[in-house]
């Protein structure tokens, strides 16, 4: 493991089959340098090591989902949220992913994307509404029209992307389905299948994956359910056929693959704050000034660029957000 932020990492020439693309490395690979750390008694956690870097899939790997297939409605103007910032190419945001249910590894998802099936699927809505339902996939997305978002991405192990996502504000549904008096949350819950999840035969994590947030960042505009990216359907390896986006808080708050959404009036127990409750906190909000316990969180680095760059407060969306946290302290509040 490198403590050099411009370390690269030599190409594998184990595989001819595969083609491996060299992107400057991170200082750590921080998560699972965790998981190493806290020893979870798994085969496969001794074998997390290595540094971050892009694998390209095989030729003939993957489903129609996981290459990725045209939305037949992909062309809108862009929203009053959306970054001018250079967009990342759709190979390198589809085959540089954190999806532990996949695999581990930076390129596993990409990989094992085909065993991923996203129909049929249905989404069950239940807890503080009034009209709780168990809805399909394809009639939940027909309730809206689709909105093209271009938000940035800030993972919380230092590096970042910009996403051309596709999909509709999280706000319409939670206010369709009639929440109660004693919604305070929204709580999500990714599929739990390790047939299609090869990742949920070990314990890496406490399966299945959930997040959550408070129904009022879930109300806000930003707050966003993708189904698309790049124009294209969602492939597996991003979350298909359902995924959260939430751009002013780390990546992992962005949960995957969601088969139930829950409005409760208790905050929801988060996959990554109960694994490591002193470095992934409920908020996660992006936060320069508030390093990880093992690594600052002032800088960044673009995937497909070099050098590093500064990690603006709330991924450079506070004018949007910065008030709903008004009056709490962030540090505490991580």
């Amino acid at each position: 493991m490198s403590n050099n932020p411009d370390n690269q990492i030599n190409p594998n020439e184990s595989n001819p089959e595969e083609r491996r693309i060299l992107i400057p490395g991170s200082p750590i690979n921080p998560r699972r340098e965790f998981l190493r750390s806290a020893a979870l008694f798994t085969g496969t956690v001794a074998a997390l090591g290595g540094g971050l870097e892009v694998l390209t899939r095989r030729p003939g790997v993957g489903s129609a989902e996981a290459q990725g297939t045209d939305f037949a409605q992909a062309s809108r103007p862009l929203g009053p949220y959306d970054t001018k910032e250079a967009v990342t190419s759709y190979q390198q945001a589809t085959t540089y992913n954190n999806f532990y249910e996949l695999g581990t590894d930076k390129a596993d998802p990409a990989r094992n994307a085909a065993s991923l099936k996203p129909r049929p699927w249905t989404v069950k809505i239940d807890g503080e509404v009034k009209k709780p339902q168990t809805v399909d996939i394809d009639t939940l997305q027909s309730w809206f029209p689709l909105e093209d978002r271009i938000y940035r991405m800030r993972c919380v192990e230092g590096w970042s992307m910009v996403m051309p996502w596709l999909g509709f504000p999280l706000a319409g549904l939670i206010r369709r389905l009639e929440p109660t008096s004693k919604a305070k949350y929204v709580q999500f819950t990714a599929l739990l299948d390790p047939k299609m999840f090869p990742g949920q035969k070990s314990n890496v994590l406490d399966w299945p994956y959930v997040e959550g947030l408070r129904l009022d960042e879930a109300l806000h505009p930003l707050a966003f359910m993708a189904v698309g990216l790049h124009g294209k359907v969602l492939p597996g390896q991003n979350g298909a056929p359902l995924r959260l986006v939430v751009p002013w808080k780390y990546g992992f708050k962005g949960i995957k693959s969601i088969v139930k959404i829950t409005l409760t009036e208790k905050m929801p127990k988060t996959t990554w704050a109960l694994a490591a409750p002193s470095e992934y906190g409920f908020y996660a909000n992006v936060n320069p000034a508030v390093p990880h316990p093992r690594w600052s969180q002032a800088t960044e680095r673009r995937i497909g660029e070099l050098g590093r760059r500064k990690t603006l407060p709330f991924n450079g969306y506070a004018d949007e957000v910065a008030g709903l946290y008004k009056g709490m302290d962030l540090r505490k509040n991580f």
